[in-house]
């Protein structure tokens, strides 16, 4: 959430960056509802000078009808003040109602463009893969190996779930504690949050109202089931000032995530777009001034998992219209894959500077006696186990239908050296 006196004094640079992103926001309804408010108060500040100076004239008027007339004065104050302090109410949440659908502000090193295609390369790492044979797709290597079976997750759930069975099921194990512990040994704290939000955390990291369409809700509790680990672990410090001391604060935490993806179609590719997914999430909460060399950290570390995992890779910085409503900056880590020689998506890496922290109020103070200033929030996939997944038996296909197992990962997996 942007700044209030930011956006109002700054409106044209809020129009052309609404622009810049493709996307639309009650910025006007903003601006109405925040002129008419604080003009209310003023109206408001007015009126209750004239009730006091009325108060304080009555009591020692001699003259009758002047003093009558004083009262009637303060009377016809005390109603204008009720008056006004409705319409002030009702502007309040006016405005705040509309700054909510404000986006982010992006830095000034995101590249302007449309959508995807004008996302920038920025690095890579190894060489996309070379197959001596013709390559599959992971569900059907899946479906050969009796590891993926699509079928029954759609009768058990509908279009969009899926079952792992064996070694499948045990990869996707694997991967989450060989994620975990070498996020731990870069120096994160691990989460276990719970798998339901209130509607307060899913406004304080910034996917409600924007997204509520895209997520599952529990309408009898007003609850909504996780869309991403980002939306319970940045809420551990909803409503705190932190000290400068405890800054930065790096979490991790496995959490499966639920999205409906409305108006998306699942089901057409494997595992990679569905509704319910396993991730490893990365959430740090920083000061200011440490925050761009933060969200470098944080990327590293995501990109460190694939490195180890030997899975070639490029890293994008996305441009103003394929940007998330919350974000200012995001990375995407892409991992190749030879069925179609395809960059797929396993991580974005995203800065929200202050945007999440004042939706959330999370404050730190530089010093006891000083007022207390909102943090800088970011997360990023540590990584989308499914996608990982995918990659991995994609990449590490054999020609007599095997899938090889990273040596990374074969501690994980009783030392095995192949899956089938």
């Amino acid at each position: 959430m942007l700044d209030m006196k930011f956006i109002r004094e700054n409106a044209d640079a809020i129009r052309k960056m609404l622009k810049d992103r493709h996307t639309k926001a009650d910025l006007d309804i903003f601006l109405d509802s925040d002129r008419i408010f604080r003009t209310t108060v003023d109206e408001v500040n007015r009126s209750k000078h004239e009730k006091n100076v009325a108060s304080k004239e009555i009591p020692s008027e001699k003259d009758r009808e002047k003093k009558q007339a004083l009262i009637v004065k303060m009377k016809d104050a005390n109603i204008r003040l009720k008056d006004l302090d409705a319409l002030a109410k009702e502007m309040d949440l006016k405005r705040n109602e509309a700054r909510l659908t404000i986006p982010n502000v992006p830095l000034d090193d995101v590249p302007v463009g449309t959508d995807e295609s004008d996302n920038k390369v920025i690095s890579s790492w190894g060489e996309p893969k070379k197959l001596s044979f013709e390559p599959k797709d992971h569900a059907t290597i899946g479906k050969d190996l009796d590891i993926i079976d699509i079928e029954r997750g759609v009768k058990i759930a509908g279009s969009g779930f899926y079952v792992l069975k064996g070694d499948g099921a045990r990869m996707e194990r694997a991967l989450i504690n060989f994620m975990m512990d070498i996020h731990s040994d870069q120096g994160y704290t691990e989460i276990w949050p719970p798998s339901l939000c209130n509607a307060a955390s899913m406004t304080g990291t910034g996917q409600l109202p924007k997204f509520e369409d895209d997520m599952y809700k529990l309408p009898a509790d007003n609850l909504y089931m996780v869309p991403t680990g980002e939306v319970p672990v940045t809420n551990l410090h909803r409503d705190e000032i932190l000290e400068k001391e405890q800054l930065p604060i790096r979490y991790q935490a496995f959490t499966p995530c639920f999205r409906r993806e409305a108006g998306r179609h699942t089901g057409e590719e494997g595992i990679i777009r569905v509704h319910q997914f396993s991730k490893v999430e990365l959430v740090i909460t920083s000061h200011p001034d440490g925050s761009d060399g933060e969200l470098e950290k944080l990327t590293n570390d995501a990109e460190e998992i694939l490195k180890r995992l030997e899975l070639p890779f490029r890293r994008l910085v996305l441009c103003t219209g394929d940007l998330t409503f919350s974000s200012a900056k995001t990375y995407d880590l892409e991992v190749n894959t030879p069925f179609q020689d395809r960059w797929m998506e396993v991580s974005s890496c995203s800065t929200y500077r202050e945007f999440q922290a004042r939706r959330a109020m999370i404050k730190y103070r530089e010093e006891p006696h000083l007022p207390s200033e909102f943090v800088h929030t970011m997360n990023g996939s540590g990584l989308a186990i499914g996608r990982t997944m995918a990659a991995i038996i994609e990449n590490y296909q054999t020609e007599d239908g095997r899938v090889r197992i990273p040596k990374a990962l074969r501690p994980y997996m009783g030392n095995e050296e192949f899956i089938g």
